[in-house]
């Protein structure tokens, strides 16, 4: 018989989430708290949280655990190679650790990868063959479903050069997409430029202390008309569609999804990357592509990363693995 549920944590830049689901892709219960200090230890508190609200028995109900994390992975042997935005992970085997700590069995992938399963599975994903997923928060994430599968590459599409003579990466690259799109460049540009003595609403955010905007200030502001703000969003939007423009013109994705945090500015951020995207790329293919939310948001990692361990005993379709 089936175990009814699997815990899915997704680990992120900023934030870790982590949610009970059942074998239908339903969150049961979930927990979120900021990616800082030890992750492993708070990856043990998520997961003994999550068993001690649910009130189940996890020798008798849960199937397993699955890791989203953002970096590269040696899946075989569980450990994150490289993670730009989150160091304090490299090198740490998850999957023993957890198997050790809970005795259940223990699977890890990319987070954008995760995400691209779980919005296969239960969201925006499961009406499209063929599909490009972009993770749109601290940095950028990507996830690629193809023939209905979840394909085995790394999908690093934060680190694709879209400037050659660029600015260094922390993953050692240059110009990379991530850089210019992804929100700690929304943020880097307007706190740079109110250094600089910029007129903006935003000097009155966070009691004057503009290092401590987010990008919620930044949107907020920019709906008020703010027109630092603005053009920080629309730049960083221009160059999203830099890299979108790249993705279609080589894969021509029947769609592609975006999530992540930064998808709250749709009608400014994603709006200029769509247009940027249209001018860049051949006409067929951009009329051929559909460019759209997640319908999970939030849960999309937590969901996917759940669904890796449901697809070890088949209960879920979608892994090339």
């Amino acid at each position: 018989m089936s175990k009814k549920y699997a815990i899915g944590i997704d680990v992120g830049g900023t934030n870790l989430r982590a949610a009970l689901i059942s074998g239908t892709g339903e969150v049961i219960k979930k927990v979120k708290e900021p990616t800082a200090g030890n992750v492993l230890e708070a990856l043990h508190n998520a997961v003994k949280s999550l068993y001690a609200d649910a009130g189940i028995d996890p020798q008798r109900d849960v199937a397993g655990i699955g890791i989203g994390i953002a970096g590269l992975l040696d899946r075989k042997n569980g450990i994150v190679l490289l993670s730009p935005n989150l160091h304090s992970v490299e090198g740490v085997n998850f999957v023993e650790a957890l198997h050790r700590q809970f005795s259940v069995p223990v699977f890890i992938e990319n987070d954008a990868n995760a995400a691209a399963l779980g919005e296969k599975w239960m969201g925006a994903g499961r009406e499209f063959n063929n599909f490009v997923l972009l993770t749109l928060g601290t940095g950028i994430g990507g996830g690629i479903v193809y023939e209905k599968k979840l394909v085995n590459v790394s999908a690093e599409i934060g680190h694709m050069s879209i400037n050659a003579d660029g600015e260094k990466c922390p993953c050692g690259n240059y110009g990379c997409l991530e850089l210019y799109a992804a929100a700690n460049a929304i943020n880097t540009k307007v706190v740079a430029a109110l250094g600089k003595g910029a007129e903006s609403i935003l000097r009155e955010c966070c009691k004057g202390n503009f290092y401590k905007i987010t990008p919620e200030d930044i949107y907020r502001s920019a709906l008020e008309g703010d027109n630092l703000a603005r053009e920080a969003l629309k730049d960083a939007g221009r160059y999203l569609g830099v890299g979108l423009a790249n993705i279609i013109n080589i894969m021509s994705p029947e769609a592609i999804i975006l999530t992540g945090g930064l998808i709250g500015a749709w009608n400014i951020y994603v709006q200029e990357a769509i247009k940027e995207a249209s001018r860049r790329t051949f006409k067929a293919l951009s009329d051929a592509v559909r460019i759209i939310p997640s319908s999970l948001g939030d849960d999309a990692g937590t969901i996917g990363s759940a669904g890796l361990v449901f697809a070890a005993s088949g209960q879920v379709t979608g892994q090339d693995r």
